[in-house]
């Protein structure tokens, strides 16, 4: 492929053809100024020759659930994301990628390359991810929603072993050059203070006037957080909630880690307390999701979330201290992370999509109402 039919790519539709020719020409040198990071080798007949191919190993297709970027599915066996606009490097999936390869974690889609553009400075941007396609995939806005629905709560424990597996391996991350503020906990409190008063702010009407005069009990949650001395910090997803994990065919897998887009300048290593409790905020959401959208009742979605909640957190622990690492879990910062991600979900909703203050709103009603001690 020549660099400028590369060139015109941008992130085409599905049925242009271009992804797969794109995805064709992998296997000869990509010309300047493009550039690839290979990870773990593709199927045939994308790569070297191994057993039988599909009938159409080139037919496209789009997926449009991620509303930021573009997917094309290649033969029911690849997927290439073309990015929106181009990020600069570095970039964590790509750490993250070939990190998890070298430790061996397979809880995800197959990581296979990352085509980037470099620029005559240097500067180099990323445009595609390439990886493998999980077949009868959902993400955890379905599949979880009707374990809600259903008050099925026996995925949890798988969910804390792969929280476990995926936090045990990014613990061997090499450590992070950049510099950290002098005082972690200072820094985490004032993050957490910053993400109440912006939710403050933002959030009108009724629910504004309950969180206002919810705030003294919501500041009292985030207290702990003052008084931390020292905890483990490894590399963490970042954006760590049911959304980004996948039921398929074979089991269950974490994709995407881009980290969390509404977070802007965060540290990518951080208490790994701190992926937990968006995952364990994602299941009480999920509960307030089965409450609207299927009828649900009340009572009975907010028992599934803590039973849910409980046995992903117990067999989170299990995993760890089976492993040797249940430093791992500062179980001290879990209920003040949990109260930031609620306000960081209030402060998403009110920037990006109003409909969604609902879930937020509905879980601290659920902790905070008097009538529910």
């Amino acid at each position: 492929m020549t660099s400028s039919a590369l060139a015109r790519i941008g992130a085409p539709r599905a049925g242009e053809g271009l992804t797969a020719a794109f995805l064709a020409a992998l296997s000869e040198p990509v010309p300047e100024p493009f550039a690839l990071r290979r990870y773990l080798p593709m199927p045939a007949p994308y790569g070297p020759a191994e057993g039988p191919t599909p009938a159409s190993p080139w037919q496209e297709r789009g997926i449009d659930v991620d509303q930021t970027n573009h997917s094309v599915v290649i033969g029911e066996r690849i997927v290439v994301k073309w990015l929106a606009e181009p990020a600069p490097l570095p970039h964590p999936t790509l750490a993250a990628f070939a990190h998890l390869t070298e430790t061996g974690f397979a809880h995800t889609a197959p990581p296979y390359a990352a085509l980037t553009r470099v620029a005559p400075s240097g500067a180099e941007t990323l445009l595609a991810l390439v990886t493998g396609y999980l077949p009868e995939a959902r993400d955890g806005w379905e599949w979880c929603v009707d374990e809600a629905e259903a008050g099925r709560t026996g995925f949890a424990a798988t969910l804390g072993d792969l929280a476990a597996d995926l936090h045990l391996a990014l613990a061997t991350f090499p450590a992070t050059e950049s510099a950290l503020p002098p005082s972690r906990e200072r820094s985490a409190m004032e993050r957490a203070a910053g993400a109440l008063e912006e939710a403050l702010t933002l959030t009108d009407g009724e629910d504004g006037a309950w969180l206002r005069a919810h705030e003294p009990a919501l500041r009292a949650e985030l207290a702990p957080l003052s008084g931390i001395v020292t905890t483990s910090r490894i590399r963490i997803h970042g954006d760590f909630h049911v959304g980004q994990i996948l039921q398929w065919r074979d089991g269950y897998a974490v994709i995407d880690f881009d980290g969390n887009p509404t977070v802007t300048e965060a540290d990518p290593y951080q208490p790994a307390a701190r992926d937990v409790a968006q995952l364990t905020t994602s299941l009480e959401h999920v509960a307030q999701v089965a409450v609207k959208r299927r009828g649900t009742a009340p009572s009975a979605a907010a028992a599934w979330a803590a039973t849910a909640r409980a046995g992903l957190l117990a067999a989170y622990r299990a995993r760890l201290a089976e492993a040797g690492r249940p430093d791992l879990l500062d179980d001290r910062l879990l209920g003040p992370f949990e109260i930031e991600q609620e306000c960081r979900e209030l402060i998403y909703s009110a920037r990006h999509l109003p409909r969604w203050r609902y879930a937020p709103m509905g879980v601290l009603r659920t902790r905070f109402t008097e009538e529910n001690p």
